[in-house]
């Protein structure tokens, strides 16, 4: 027959209790000094209120342990809750839990030098050292158990509260018409954010419906991904290597960086990065890489109305209605590349892969459909627009 383990005692031995208690104020003092030498999160002298607290945390601890001998392990319940709540204050004060486990094995060791300078006196046997010592860890697994407990559930609170005001500033910084700069600065102190010179509004979207992996992002990144639109605010877009952090997106969404501009237009960032996440996704702007906004001013003011280019295009491209589809098109971009080329046969020829005297053959074709238009700075303006449009549109229905 195997050996079945004792469990480990409970319950403290009066002996222990007795040493405790006939020691218990040079004990709170040793246990308060060792703690204040050994760990640094707990060494404030000059802090009044806070060496009251500490004297308080040992005084709750030794008072714990005494009551739980007087009532045989009755009070643990009590136990468990004070250290629970010792362990959500920790955490509200923002200290790590290893102080605290720290100070936990102090009070601990100190308790159980005290016991083994008394234990000649007291004519302990081993027997009975050895069950004070599991009592001794026992009560201080509960204990630390108990505190991190508590220490979880506050840093889950914290946690979600910080979260909650994060997302609100960011509400603040893109609401139209501006929020209050006094309430964007009061909120940004209170989660830590420091309030940059410039800001780019980004704009992001999943690209199927459930694939959209959380990106690891910056602390300094504002970001809210769980509303109908998600989206980010970056500070300081331009500095070194800031725009990078957004390559780890790529792969699961949309991601389209709005123009840097000052905080408080950040409003303005997101509408326009809003703007070219919509053209991104009809395929007039490629994806497969970020978005940025500041690369594509003119195809997002081409595309704010569309009902007006949808006019200029009839208007100005009229000319193209007499050709052959295949002709329309290569006489379409023949002639916006050499309108975009500075009216240079030979660089469009290089642009369009093609034989320099194919381009000097379809531009003679261009020259007398679009002869009139070609004259005048403002409509070779609105005829290279209309060209523009009509090459985007053809690039959106391709993709």
């Amino acid at each position: 027959m195997s050996a079945v383990a004792a469990p480990a005692p409970s319950s403290v031995p009066r002996e222990f209790a007795d040493v405790i208690r006939a020691h218990l104020a040079d004990l709170t003092e040793e246990m308060i000094g060792d703690i204040q030498a050994s760990v640094p999160e707990y060494s404030r002298p000059g802090d009044e209120k806070y060496v009251r607290a500490v004297r308080r945390a040992v005084e709750e601890a030794l008072k714990q342990f005494l009551d739980r001998a007087a009532e045989n392990g009755a009070g643990r319940g009590r136990l468990l809750e004070v250290y629970r709540a010792i362990g959500k204050g920790e955490a509200n004060e923002g200290r790590p839990l290893d102080s605290l486990q720290a100070a936990l094995r102090i009070c601990a060791r100190v308790a159980w030098r005290r016991l083994a300078l008394e234990s000649e006196r007291l004519n302990l046997s081993r027997q009975r050292l050895c069950e004070v010592g599991e009592v001794i860890l026992v009560y201080l697994d509960e204990i630390a158990a108990a505190a991190a407990e508590g220490y979880a559930e506050a840093q889950v609170k914290v946690a979600g509260e910080l979260e909650l005001r994060r997302r609100r500033l960011l509400d603040l910084l893109v609401s139209d018409p501006p929020a209050d700069p006094r309430a964007v600065e009061d909120l940004a102190r209170a989660v830590r954010w420091a309030v940059p010179r410039t800001a780019a509004g980004v704009a992001m979207a999943a690209r199927s419906p459930g694939a959209g992996a959380r990106p690891a992002l910056p602390p300094d990144v504002l970001a809210d991904l769980d509303r109908s639109d998600p989206c980010l605010v970056v500070p300081d877009p331009e500095g070194p290597g800031r725009t990078r952090i957004l390559d780890v997106a790529l792969r699961d969404w949309y991601v389209v960086l709005g123009p840097p501009v000052p905080v408080n237009e950040a409003a303005q960032s997101l509408r326009l990065a809003r703007e070219a996440l919509a053209l991104a996704r009809r395929g007039v702007l490629a994806c497969d890489q970020v978005v940025r906004c500041a690369d594509h001013l003119s195809t997002l003011i081409i595309f704010r109305d569309e009902a007006l280019i949808r006019v200029m295009r009839r208007v100005r491209l009229a000319p193209l209605r007499e050709l052959r589809p295949a002709q329309r098109d290569r006489i379409a971009e023949t002639l916006l590349a050499w309108l975009q080329s500075g009216y240079n046969a030979n660089e469009v020829a290089s642009r369009l892969h093609i034989h320099p005297q194919t381009v000097r053959y379809r531009l003679r074709q261009a020259t007398e459909l679009f002869s009139d238009q070609l004259k005048a700075p403002n409509d070779r303006f609105e005829l290279e627009i209309a060209l523009r449009a009509r090459a985007l549109a053809a690039r959106s229905v391709q993709r």
